[in-house]
């Protein structure tokens, strides 16, 4: 329900002369792709549940540049890159939220290399602080007692050592959590991430959603819980390759916490 959403931009924070603690970075995925609007407006909902200070660029903010440059153009990748800092830089922002653990990456690991010196939050970190700051008390979720699993996304997991986040998250639901054969470390990437999300995958036995889709199966879940809008559209097409729709949910925690604040 839009209308409920209070979603301030920073140009309309400055005209009125406020300054707001955080900016939500929205990911492009976030803002163009149907099914990621969906998790936008589930983290967005909780922002203004807890009423966090925050604001989004809006129109100004580009691509982060992930994608251009695990493509190899670095050019590209720079060019996005500086349009974003100078103008983050000119709105003083000093934190960052994100429910992209590829902008993620990108913004806390690549941006201060050009200029960009950003406090970065993952909102799997971001939620999880809010819930022990008592902001939001998660209640029962629809979910309760029901099998469920984690993927962890390369870019969140293997690349930026954030494990517990998540895994805490799904701890307040009162699910019953199982995890994959291979998870944390030794978690197989969706088949998504440097920029793959964006061409055929190469001629093989088998695409690598698919067989990461078979390790979430063995867990029997009824929900397979992600935190990364790429492994979210990858395992959601795994699960329709194995013919599974109808029996798993393919949430993202913010979905699964929003769900329990009957947002």
């Amino acid at each position: 329900m839009s209308e409920q959403l209070k979603v301030p931009t920073m140009e309309e924070m400055m005209a009125e002369g406020r300054q707001p603690e955080y900016l939500f970075w929205v990911g492009s995925a976030g803002a163009f792709d149907d099914r990621a609007k969906k998790i936008t407006k589930a983290f967005v909902k909780l922002l203004n549940k807890a009423n966090v200070d925050f604001a989004v660029l809006g129109t100004e903010e580009s691509d982060s540049g992930d994608a251009a440059k695990r493509a190899g153009n670095e050019f590209l990748f720079q060019m996005q890159a500086m349009t974003n800092i100078e103008v983050m830089n000119m709105y003083e922002i000093k934190k960052i939220i994100t429910t992209d653990p590829h902008d993620y990456n990108t913004l806390k690991n690549e941006y201060p290399g050009l200029g960009g010196n950003y406090e970065v939050y993952h909102h799997t970190q971001f939620l999880k602080q809010l819930i022990s700051e008592g902001k939001i008390k998660v209640k029962e979720s629809e979910f309760k007692g029901k099998n469920v699993t984690f993927h962890d996304p390369c870019y969140l997991g293997r690349a930026n050592e954030v494990f517990e986040a998540p895994r805490d998250l799904i701890d307040t639901l009162g699910v019953n959590f199982k995890e994959m054969k291979r998870n944390q470390r030794r978690s197989l990437c969706c088949g998504a991430g440097g920029a793959q999300m964006f061409k055929e995958p190469e001629k093989g036995d088998k695409d690598v959603n698919v067989l990461r889709t078979e390790d979430a199966l063995e867990t029997n879940p009824k929900v397979i819980i992600t935190a990364c809008p790429f492994c979210n559209t990858m395992m959601t097409d795994g699960v329709k390759a194995k013919e599974k729709e109808d029996a798993i949910e393919v949430l993202d925690i913010a979905e699964l916490i929003a769900n329990t604040q009957d947002l």
